[in-house]
């Protein structure tokens, strides 16, 4: 039994891969949501297995590019005003350059991402159901097992309350986590050529996650719904689907934009779910909602400080001390935008090399046939989409599961761009 498991566990592994890194990283995305830590412990045995390759790191022009904006980092830490909270932020950057090079050799070949986006969709079953459990059923923790190794903290009614949280601090979080898995959920219901009964887990995975995300009241979450299912069904079917979306969509826009004609918004909300246009026009914020604490005032503020230090920046977190003091003891963690806090923090340019390379990976695995190819590679380059349309008004990159998904992705990016592969249909 042991060694049948062992075996399907090694099918598709990439030629050239350890296999006992090839395992690690399976296992390592299928316990992330579940476990940052065990989940950590095999992904860095993955990694330090993944880095024995053929060509040495600096052979690689992004990899060039990361060293470049490492040191801008640690320059920027020595006259950061944030103190010891700057070099304490590098955590949330150097680890994951490193980690983009020694993981790419496991998400070399099609079948290895299909095998990985499959893990990935295994391991937000306990997020859906947990987080289920919390809204219907009004489950509380914390669980704990295997000596405290997992912890799951689960508040009754969700995070902040009636808002579905699961494994995660808070609902917007979770909504990031589940919208990054949809597509490949999608994919894994979509895939052929296996019959409509065997792929009954998939659709009851499916089918929870689209509620699940629907119980974040997650505008963010909401949208990556729509945004990645052209993507992921694919141009063959856009014929119909495009326009479906269309008619959907037309209602919940009169319903929720300001400024429609009340001839034309009445019926659009009368047909509209009260809850859906509500929440994505920010009624319960209508008229009361302090200017300081929308996105608009925290990314002037975070403008403002950029031009004051456009070149290193003023060191990590040092957002979170400094915008009280101009809005009152108004206090934002961060301002809900990465590349603007990327600007803060580090500087322009580090801003404008970090985020010009991971569009540049993007387009490029577009050019050569991801977003239009696979089904699986489809939803590869769908899921890094949603992920940085998210970043554009939140960065769930702080929680370090959604930071080690992003970057297996943008790995699985880059390794298709290099593949010498024939593209196949997976």
């Amino acid at each position: 039994m042991r060694q049948e498991w062992l075996r399907r566990l090694d099918a598709t592994r990439p030629e050239g891969t350890s296999p006992l890194g090839w395992r690690c990283f399976q296992l390592g995305l299928l316990l992330l949501a579940s476990s940052a830590l065990l989940a950590g412990v095999l992904l860095l045995v993955a990694l330090i297995l993944g880095c024995r390759q053929r060509l040495p790191w600096w052979r690689d022009r992004v990899n060039q590019v990361l060293l470049l904006v490492s040191a801008l980092m640690v320059l920027g830490c020595f006259t950061a005003s944030s103190g010891w909270l700057a070099w304490v932020g590098l955590g949330n950057w150097l680890p994951f350059f490193w980690a983009f090079w020694g993981f790419q050799p496991y998400l070399a070949s099609a079948p290895a991402r299909r095998r990985l986006a499959l893990w990935l969709v295994a391991g937000t079953v306990p997020v859906i159901v947990t987080g289920l459990g919390q809204i219907v059923w009004g489950w509380s923790g914390p669980f704990q097992t295997l000596g405290g190794a997992i912890i799951w903290h689960l508040n009754a009614g969700g995070n902040p309350p009636g808002r579905l949280a699961g494994l995660f601090d808070y609902a917007n979080i979770a909504g990031a986590w589940l919208a990054l898995a949809w597509p490949f959920a999608l994919a894994a219901l979509l895939q052929r050529p296996q019959p409509w009964p065997k792929r009954l887990p998939a659709l009851l995975i499916t089918v929870g996650l689209v509620a699940a995300i629907a119980l974040t009241d997650s505008r963010n979450a909401w949208g990556a719904l729509v945004l990645a299912l052209p993507l992921v069904a694919g141009p063959a079917r856009w014929i119909w689907l495009l326009p479906l979306l269309l008619l959907l969509l037309i209602p919940v826009g009169l319903a929720s934009l300001p400024g429609v004609p009340l001839v034309l918004q009445q019926p659009a909300r009368a047909l509209v779910p009260a809850v859906i246009w509500e929440r994505l026009s920010d009624l319960e914020f209508a008229g009361r909602r302090p200017l300081a604490i929308t996105r608009v005032s925290q990314w002037g503020v975070a403008l403002q400080l950029v031009a004051e230090r456009p070149w290193l920046g003023w060191g990590a977190a040092a957002f979170s001390v400094i915008y009280p003091l101009r809005t009152a003891g108004i206090w934002h963690g961060h301002p809900h935008n990465l590349p603007i806090d990327l600007a803060v923090s580090h500087g322009a340019l580090v801003a404008v090399l970090l985020v010009g390379l991971v569009l540049a990976l993007q387009i490029q695995a577009a050019r050569r046939g991801m977003a239009s190819g696979a089904l699986f590679d489809r939803a590869w380059w769908a899921a890094f989409l949603v992920l940085m349309a998210l970043h554009a008004t939140d960065i769930p990159l702080y929680d370090s599961r959604i930071n080690i998904a992003g970057w297996v992705l943008l790995c699985g990016l880059r390794a298709y761009s290099l593949s010498p592969e024939p593209r196949r249909r997976f």
